[in-house]
């Protein structure tokens, strides 16, 4: 694997971690200490502040006008609407539920490549996606049934799915940015377009939030980490495996995301190994590896693997 794509799948697989890790943290966090609507605009609030903040150590970089609406639509696909449909969805459902319905994101990653980046869908790629998804699913799945507290929801069900939906969209648009400027330029313009879409809306949602009002350790420290590492640590590193990866690969790391909230039960004691937790492990780690050998555009027109030309539309 050549040093570049390895670097991709490696970030991934950090980002993987954290937002296998914040999950359950955000669902203990609503909607008793913040509503949905007030998590969501203070991750795109402390987004916009510490990214700004960070711009002013790194060479600045101008960005046209033109390309201030491809910022503004992934502002919206990638901030706005994938954070806030996919909160709002697991107040409402369960988390099983949500690590369910977040497995069809490679799916539409690969129909949404083909479109806008002309990436062929290959058997051996559709192969990986559902291999991959079928691991995710028989472990959640298996989870589900030995568990008993279970609470599903169809509007939050619906509102995770677009979220995984909108995510996979978001991945495949924002590429050709990726290319031009660093994580930091990209993420400070995003977030900032968000905090000014949203702001007005929800303000009063964070101002009134108890956890903010009347804090308490856990909570703050699950509300650290959700803003620290699955806002600011996260959101730095995609765009950095994007440069690195395709789109489809990406989105296949959310396939290990409730693998990962599996290895944390089982290490903190509140669950247990077992051969299907094992089997389902190799399908996901066999979904990725196929999808990864699967040939990309430019492997097919030129033999080199991963290397990826911005649209005539986006130039």
């Amino acid at each position: 694997m050549p040093k570049n794509r390895k670097a991709g799948h490696l970030i991934m697989f950090a980002v993987t971690l954290i937002f296998g890790i914040n999950i359950p943290l955000s669902k203990s966090l609503l909607p008793q200490w913040i509503s949905p609507e007030g998590l969501t605009l203070s991750r795109i609030i402390f987004g916009a502040a510490i990214f700004w903040i960070a711009s002013l150590f790194v060479p600045h970089e101008k960005v046209t006008f033109k390309e201030h609406r491809f910022f503004l639509i992934g502002s919206l696909v990638g901030v706005v609407f994938n954070q806030g449909l996919f909160i709002s969805g697991l107040n409402m459902t369960s988390p099983i539920d949500a690590s369910i319905i977040i497995t069809c994101g490679p799916l539409f990653a690969m129909i949404f490549a083909a479109f806008l980046l002309k990436e062929p869908i290959s058997l051996l790629k559709v192969l990986g996606v559902l291999v991959g998804a079928s691991g995710a699913i028989l472990l959640v799945y298996t989870g589900h049934h030995a568990s008993t507290a279970h609470t599903s929801n169809l509007t939050g069900n619906l509102m995770v799915f677009g979220s995984a939906v909108i995510y996979a969209f978001y991945l495949v648009f924002t590429k050709p940015l990726t290319l031009r400027y660093s994580p930091t330029t990209m993420m400070k313009w995003m977030f900032l377009y968000a905090s000014i879409f949203v702001a007005p809306f929800y303000y009063r949602q964070v101002l009134s939030a108890p956890v903010f009002s009347h804090p308490e350790p856990t909570a703050l420290l699950q509300m650290a980490y959700t803003l620290t590492f699955a806002t600011f640590l996260a959101y730095l590193l995609i765009p950095m495996a994007q440069q690195r990866i395709r789109p489809t690969t990406i989105s296949m790391y959310n396939n290990f995301q409730p693998l990962v909230a599996s290895i944390v039960a089982v290490s903190v004691g509140m669950d247990h190994f077992s051969i299907i937790k094992g089997l389902s492990a190799v399908l996901i780690f066999a979904g990725v590896y196929l999808v990864t050998r699967s040939k990309a555009r430019a492997e097919n027109e030129k033999g080199v693997l991963d290397e990826w030309e911005a649209p005539e539309s986006y130039k």
